[in-house]
Formats: structure tokens, C-alpha cells, sequence
């Protein structure tokens, strides 16, 4: 049987994420919310202030870093696993000083320049891959026939590079992408999906896989934010069957308990 893939809950702590922007803003909201997720079955919490969706504003890394200092160091001081969602260096450099478990990058980790830094530190990597260059998503046409040609390409080139800097291969974790960081055709994340077999095959890591709420599930599904659980679920227990290894998530509870099921289901 399959393992069960580990969980990783989404803390916002942004004033425009496009599910629940502004909600988890002030410090206490946001505590009470990571929390939550740990109690509520996430294995590591995943916290981002900065929002990547394509509407949201520019935030620096002196804010993000203004956001996070009282929530992800009290998390760590409680024995939850965090994970810190950031492209910017700066923030990154301050979440290893915090000693989370792992930094989460949309970019992959581009700058090399903090690569002596990665190789000293023991958190693990979440290298995700974007159609974007740098910052955060926007709206890309991509064929869903090219995709993963492009997304075997970047981790080629990224997984090689962070190796020569003397960085463990044990310690990374393979994102795809999916929804706007991989184009605006929902079919496109969808073949990224399918084919999440075929990424675990060429590289022999954990695959991270996030769809949870996302714009092209709520197309499929006709669906709005507030009604898309059910679109969701049914997204990652498909990416759990084909291997996915983490799935990043919003609801961390209904997830656990499809997963238990499916699991007793299987025998």
C-alpha cells in the first residue's frame, strides 16, 4: 500500500490571498490558526506573508519578516514543524535563523548567492518550479503539451545545481507547480497531475503537490472559494494515488480523514 502522504498546512498571514486574505493578519489570528492546523492533522505548517497570487500587491521582505516574527517562532518553540513560504533571500536567512524545518520557495531557490547558506543549514528544501521567471504568478499561456518538458528542464538544471553548491539531494522536495505558475488552461495542471508518476521516476524524490482551492479546480468544478472542498479533495486524493509524497492544503482535516479512508479502503 501506498504511504500516506504528509500534510502541510496553509497559514496566510497576507492581507490579500485570494481565499482568505486578511483573515489571519494579526498576530494572535494567526497563531491560533497554525495551531489549528497542526491539531487538525498537518504534519508542518506553511506559513507565507506574502501573497503570489496574481492580483495581490508587492510586499518587501522587511515586511514579510515583520509579519512572521510573532508567529513562527512561537510555533517552532511548541515542537510544530514550520515551513516558511518566501522567494525573497532575506526572508529565507531569517526563517533558518528561526530554525523552521523547511523553506518553501515558488522560484526553486534561483540565487545562488545563498547556496553556502542552504548547504550549512539542515531545514529541507520545497523547489518548486513556475513558468514565471521570478516574482509572483501572473497569467501565461502554456500548451499543456509542453509542460513537462518544461518542468523536467527546470528541475534538471536547479536539482544539479543545488547539489554541486553541497547541498543534500536527501533533503530536497520536487513542486511542479499547478494552477497560474503553470499556465491559464486548466488541462495544463491537469497533465502535470497525471504525469506525477513520471517526475517521481526521473528524479527518485519526494514530489509536494498544491491544488487546494485553486482557480482551474473551482473552473472545473463551477465552483466559488467557499464551496470548492469537495473539487479540492477530490484534486489531492488523485495526486495521493499517483505518489504525491506532501500535499500542500488549506483544510488539513478533511484531507486526513479522506486519507484514512481511502487507506482502510485499500486494505
Amino acid at each position: 500500500m501506498t504511504p500516506s502522504p504528509q500534510i502541510l498546512g496553509i497559514l496566510n498571514i497576507t492581507a490579500d490571498s485570494f481565499s482568505d486574505g486578511g483573515r489571519y493578519l494579526e498576530p494572535a489570528a494567526a497563531l491560533a490558526h497554525g495551531r489549528g492546523l497542526a491539531a487538525d492533522g498537518a504534519d508542518a505548517v506553511d506559513a507565507g506573508a506574502a501573497s503570489s497570487n496574481p492580483d495581490a500587491g508587492a510586499v518587501g521582505a522587511a515586511t514579510e519578516i515583520a509579519r512572521l516574527a510573532p508567529v513562527v517562532p512561537a510555533l517552532v518553540a511548541e515542537g510544530i514543524a514550520v515551513s516558511v513560504d518566501s522567494y525573497e533571500p532575506e526572508v529565507q536567512l531569517w526563517a533558518l535563523d528561526q530554525g523552521v524545518a523547511f523553506l518553501n520557495d515558488i522560484h526553486g531557490f534561483p540565487d545562488a548567492a545563498l547556496y553556502p547558506r542552504l548547504a550549512d543549514s539542515a531545514a529541507r528544501l520545497i523547489v518548486m518550479h513556475a513558468v514565471q521567471d521570478r516574482g509572483k504568478a501572473s497569467r501565461i499561456d502554456v500548451p499543456p503539451g509542453e509542460i513537462m518538458g518544461r518542468i523536467f528542464a527546470f528541475f534538471d538544471a536547479r536539482v544539479a545545481a543545488l547539489e554541486r553548491a553541497g547541498i543534500a539531494r536527501s533533503r530536497l522536495v520536487l513542486d511542479p507547480g499547478m494552477g497560474f505558475f503553470l499556465g491559464t488552461d486548466p488541462e495544463t495542471s491537469l497533465e502535470a497531475l497525471r504525469r506525477l508518476p513520471e517526475l517521481k521516476a526521473r528524479y527518485g524524490l519526494p514530489v509536494l503537490v498544491s491544488v487546494t482551492r485553486k482557480s482551474f479546480i473551482r473552473r472545473i468544478a463551477g465552483r466559488g472559494v467557499a464551496d470548492s472542498l469537495p473539487a479540492t479533495l477530490a484534486a489531492e486524493l488523485f495526486a495521493a494515488a499517483q505518489g504525491a509524497d506532501m500535499i500542500r492544503t488549506h483544510e488539513p482535516r478533511p484531507l486526513r480523514d479522506a486519507l484514512r479512508v481511502t487507506a482502510a479502503l485499500a486494505g
